[in-house]
């Protein structure tokens, strides 16, 4: 169906209730259908559209329409408010990177039908939508940034690590800079689409150094809040230990938040099982949509240990690395696995990056480190001929247990590639991404060739999907631009149902601003960009 036609469709429908309506009412005339409105779009922060007209004789309704991809002549128009006469604007709140092509028609209507107002376009003005969010106390050299969402888009966390104040808990002083890189976190809350800061975090046992804030995560209602440490020194282990105790230096803390109404309070201060210096635990975390689930990555853990539940005590592994699951029953949270990878070996870095399942029963934990040259799903895991070409582990969990359930290589990997340096499941658990920011592939877009590695670092993505429990390779995502140092997929995120994929590209080099610009001007050094598929 084109475009034209279905615009015409959704007219009819739109229409021919009321047209029959008169007829049915006893010869009743109708009237003319009111003349076309005009309408002007206002684009504004955050991802808000904004349209206004002015009221024409007759029209007793104002009806919005929306073609999210003019250039798609199968999509077409559709209905996506609907206003009553006398009010003369609305407010249509979008995700900017599904509208570059988005185009509108404001209808005026009454009983004799619908006119079209010309359509207006969206495009070239979708930077002015993209928000901008600064700290409170911004300060230099905070490195405010790390960041956390909400299911619903409600809920905005961010982590500035370099944040100096020596306050404790909830609402302290942000004035004082006594504790250089104890770190901090800042609550953002959207109402209607005005964004305020809500709360400002920090640390129970906030000290310099501590660099609170390191990763981010909250639960699909916002109401849940993970913050990791990984340089904290507590030498406490479990749940709620003694918060004073600085015998482990940089091994690491996550502190638990929990919202109600506006306020926020610490619920629980979460170490290691086998707390140990340097184990940087909390340098990457993930909770699950109920927030009741969560798991803990801390990569320079070096027990020998493999498998679920071994040996957490051993440690003639150096920088193996270890992920811990952790569940919040009616008394509060406990561990309830120690997680190593099958393979584990010194130096594998698993834990690098972790991700859950919204229902927290899946599981998937990066290893840029590990060295073996299989490839694809569940190859030899004990071949260590290809050093650093790194692995993604899938577990799942039945009941309270917890059992690995696929080991994944990249198809092509190399020495030295990171495969596994950042994950991101779907809501289900069902689809898997797996970032390698030192792929060396010169290939562009999708399922290109893989045996080029003429563009170090250039990186690249691989998408997994799960069928029953069988885990296969979809797709070799690369750049449209694709060039040696962009480290593309260093950052990875995916839609709850798997369908949409973001990729940051830190070091990708083009001057272009907002969406859809030059990809092929290369002015801007390490300027970075994100791509969406």
């Amino acid at each position: 169906m084109n475009a034209a036609l279905h615009r015409l469709l959704v007219l009819a429908a739109a229409c021919v209730g009321v047209v029959l309506a008169a007829c049915g009412s006893g010869g009743e005339d109708t009237p003319p259908p009111p003349a076309a409105p005009v309408v002007a779009l206002q684009v504004q922060p955050v991802k808000t559209f904004s349209f206004t007209w002015a009221d024409v004789a007759g029209a007793s309704e104002y009806r919005l329409l929306e073609d999210a991809d003019t250039t798609d002549a199968e999509a077409g128009y559709e209905q996506v408010a609907s206003v009553a006469a006398g009010v003369g604007r609305h407010d249509h709140v979008v995700a900017l990177h599904r509208r570059t092509n988005a185009g509108y028609v404001l209808q005026a209507c009454n009983a004799g039908g619908c006119s079209d107002s010309a359509p207006v376009a969206a495009s070239g003005a979708l930077a002015a939508a993209i928000g901008y969010i600064k700290a409170s106390n911004a300060g230099a050299h905070d490195g405010f940034g790390t960041v956390a969402l909400s299911a619903d888009g409600s809920t905005l966390a961010v982590g500035a690590t370099g944040e100096a104040s020596s306050a404790t808990g909830p609402g302290g002083n942000q004035a004082d800079d006594s504790a250089t890189g104890s770190g901090a976190v800042y609550v953002f809350r959207r109402r209607g689409t005005a964004w305020a800061q809500e709360m400002y975090l920090k640390a129970g046992n906030a000290q310099a150094g501590d660099l609170f804030g390191s990763a981010v995560a909250l639960s699909a209602d916002g109401d849940t809040l993970a913050v990791g440490a990984r340089q904290e020194d507590g030498g406490a282990t479990g749940v709620d230990g003694d918060p004073g105790d600085n015998s482990a230096l940089q091994s690491g803390a996550v502190y638990v938040f929990e919202r109600s109404g506006t306020q926020w309070t610490q619920q629980a201060y979460v170490k290691a099982g086998n707390t140990g210096a340097n184990d940087l635990f909390g340098a990457a975390l993930a909770l699950s949509g109920d927030g009741r689930t969560l798991a803990v990555g801390a990569m320079r853990e070096s027990s020998g240990a493999t498998g679920i539940g071994g040996d957490a005590a051993d440690n003639s592994a150096p920088n193996s690395g270890a992920v811990y699951v952790y569940a919040r029953g009616a008394s509060g949270w406990s561990q309830q696995a120690y997680v190593k990878a099958s393979n584990a070996a010194a130096g594998d870095y698993f834990g690098m990056a972790v991700a859950l399942s919204a229902d927290g029963h899946t599981l998937a934990v990066g290893a840029l480190g590990e060295s073996s040259s299989a490839a694809g799903v569940d190859g030899d895991p004990h071949d260590n001929a290809t050093p650093e070409s790194g692995a993604a582990y899938l577990f799942v969990r039945q009941g309270t247990t917890w059992a690995q359930q696929a080991y994944v290589k990249a198809s092509n990997p190399g020495r030295g590639d990171l495969f596994g340096a950042d994950v991101a499941l779907s809501a289900d658990g069902h689809t898997l991404a797996v970032g390698t920011h030192w792929e060396a592939g010169s290939a562009v877009g999708l399922n290109g060739n893989q045996a080029d590695d003429s563009a170090l670092a250039a990186g690249a993505a691989y998408v997994f999907t799960r069928q029953g429990t069988t885990w296969r390779q979809r797709a070799y995502v690369k750049a449209p631009n694709a060039q040696a140092g962009d480290y593309f997929a260093a950052y990875l995120a995916l839609s709850a149902d798997g369908q949409t994929l973001a990729v940051g590209a830190p070091g990708e080099r083009s001057s272009a601003t907002g969406i859809g610009g030059d990809q092929g001007d290369n002015a801007a050094t390490y300027c970075g960009a994100v791509y969406l598929y």
